[in-house]
């Protein structure tokens, strides 16, 4: 029988659509970091139905790079379908989520470690000089607002991919279609504690973008409503006393 291979440090849960050409350079990217960081560390590039040969490169990285792994779906079913596969598959005690389109930049990776080890169950990061159109920009800062004036919350950027979790806050998350948007707000309501940390964010090298400015409005309105639904409702109470 073959040894079960040690479970690693860190997991990082990288959804990807389409992104072929960039997903190359972003694990090379990464083992450079993570080797510099000098943790074990699996890197889970979860494909969500891709039709431009990303599923057949994921296969081809995770036969010649190490800790690469690869996760494949039969049909699209969206980012928070491949955050909650790879989060179910991911086996070490942090798991760290980013894009594939390598706006990213891995070298924050180290930055949030270091806010999880300040105590928080969560590391959320939130892009300081967006390269990205001032339509883009500003669509992004209302909705923010919006989110978390309904919500009663207060991150900075929901839409921020880089992030850092303790794996076990994330046992007791059920995510559905839309809801990694918001999976700080999901973590507070279940008690973790909460930390937002500034990262950088680069141009796109390659591919395209599957977000417009108006795509994703009435679902993502939809999706705060109940976010702002579950918050009203939890249960909230505080066992003061036990009888044996």
């Amino acid at each position: 029988m073959s040894a079960v291979p040690e479970a690693p440090d860190l997991s990082l849960v990288i959804p990807v659509y389409d992104e072929r050409e960039n997903l190359e350079p972003l694990v090379e990217e990464l083992l450079q970091v993570l080797a510099a960081i000098g943790r074990s560390c699996e890197i889970l590039l979860v494909d969500d139905g891709s039709a431009d040969g990303s599923g057949e490169k994921i296969a081809e990285l995770a036969r010649t790079r190490p800790g690469v792994r690869g996760l494949h779906f039969r049909a699209n079913r969206g980012q928070s379908a491949a955050f909650d596969a790879g989060f179910k598959a991911a086996r070490g005690e942090i798991v760290v989520t980013l894009d594939a389109d390598l706006q990213n930049d891995p070298q924050d990776i180290p930055v949030l470690l270091a806010a999880l080890e300040g105590g928080a169950d969560a590391a959320v990061g939130y892009r300081r000089l967006r390269q990205d159109s001032w339509l883009r920009r500003v669509s992004s800062r209302i909705a923010n607002a919006v989110r978390n004036r309904l919500s009663g919350d207060d991150i900075i950027d929901t839409g921020c991919s880089l992030k850092a979790f303790r794996r076990r806050s994330l046992a007791g998350i059920k995510l559905y279609t839309g809801l990694h948007r918001f999976l700080p707000t999901l973590l507070k309501i279940e008690g973790a504690r909460v930390v937002q940390v500034p990262v950088r964010h680069r141009e796109r090298r390659a591919g395209q973008s599957k977000y417009g400015v108006w795509n994703r409005v009435f679902r993502a309105f939809a999706d705060l409503l109940v976010v702002r639904w579950m918050k009203k409702r939890q249960l909230g109470y505080e066992v003061i006393r036990h009888e044996p």
